[in-house]
């Protein structure tokens, strides 16, 4: 793949609403180590924002979709979680579980609302990448969960 061709995001990306990848642990005695694979930098193509953020036990982090961003989010063990997501405006909400075991990669299309609910007992931490600049004018509020476990 060229440099030129790398940061755009192909065919097979643009169909998928949403993917979800366990990233393997890297890490040594030191501690744990994850690499954001090449389909994450692909998808989200230039990255024009990055944020870590916390979510405190039983807080929801999300209930919107972006209107035009791809979005990679990482999201580090620790702590029991779910995803929570739908996949276009009157789609059925889907949800996953996870136990905190590993980290996570959720590739998020533009249209897709998603969220994630700290189902655990500690914070849970993500690093999020984005195609788009911060615009709190391009977040749209769709609710596809609440709050309560």
């Amino acid at each position: 793949m060229t440099q030129s061709t790398r940061h755009l995001p192909t065919r097979e990306h643009l169909k998928r609403k949403i993917r979800i990848v366990e990233l393997g642990n890297t890490g040594d005695t030191r501690g744990f180590s994850f690499t954001a694979p090449a389909e994450a930098l692909d998808f989200v193509g230039r990255v024009a924002d990055l944020h870590l953020a916390s979510t405190a036990p039983g807080a929801v982090r999300g209930n919107h979709y972006h209107l035009r961003k791809r979005e990679a989010i990482i999201l580090l063990p620790g702590t029991a979680w779910s995803l929570h997501w739908d996949e276009d405006e009157g789609t059925p909400v889907q949800h996953r579980r996870f136990d905190g075991s590993s980290a996570v990669m959720v590739l998020v299309s533009p249209s897709v609302s998603h969220a994630v609910r700290n189902d655990g007992e500690t914070p849970l931490w993500l690093v999020a990448c984005s195609s788009e600049p911060y615009d709190p004018t391009q977040t749209v509020a769709r609710k596809v969960v609440y709050r309560s476990v």
